[in-house]
């Protein structure tokens, strides 16, 4: 069971790759993602978001409803195919959204235990911090989620970076 983050541009090739049976796309309003071949339309969600962590005129803040819907449609998915979580960089938006999904997955799993796996899987991973704080209230962490997050920050950010797998589930996890 897992989880593959990716940017817009290595999509195309981690789908055929792979072969997931659901793709979620977190993208710019107005930027063209053709789904590709083999992802059925009712396993493709795509939401319209940019990427920033505070509401602003003229953009599409993530919002409740948001992070709403991208956790009730990771609940469509039985994990026996990776599902593919993409962003345009593969940094932000992608990764907080397969946090989301882990944490959820993993209701008595330290936040923190996840967050480190998610470092260690990849060197770049900048999850947007609005997304994990509202995945936080919504879920009821109290906060943990942002915390553990916030912990794993690190100074040099970078514009993108390769795929990589986020395990729902790890041995020892609940």
């Amino acid at each position: 069971m897992t989880l593959i983050v990716c940017s817009l541009a290595l999509m195309p090739q981690v789908v055929h790759e792979r072969r997931p049976s659901h793709l979620l796309t977190l993208i710019d309003p107005g930027t063209p993602v053709e789904r590709p071949l083999g992802v059925d339309a009712r396993r493709h969600l795509r939401l319209d978001l940019d990427d920033i962590s505070q509401p602003m005129d003229g953009f599409a803040a993530p919002d409740e409803a948001s992070v709403q819907r991208l956790l009730a449609f990771a609940r469509t998915w039985d994990a026996r195919r990776p599902m593919v979580v993409h962003c345009f960089a593969g940094v932000s938006r992608s990764g907080a959204s397969a946090y989301a999904i882990a944490c959820e997955r993993n209701p008595g799993v330290d936040e923190y235990e996840i967050a480190r796996a998610m470092r260690r899987a990849a060197r770049h991973a900048q999850p947007n911090r609005r997304i994990v704080a509202l995945a936080d209230d919504i879920l009821g962490r109290g906060g943990r989620m942002v915390d553990a997050i916030d912990s794993i920050k690190v100074n040099n950010v970078q514009p993108t970076g390769p795929a990589y797998d986020l395990p729902v589930r790890y041995p020892g996890w609940t």
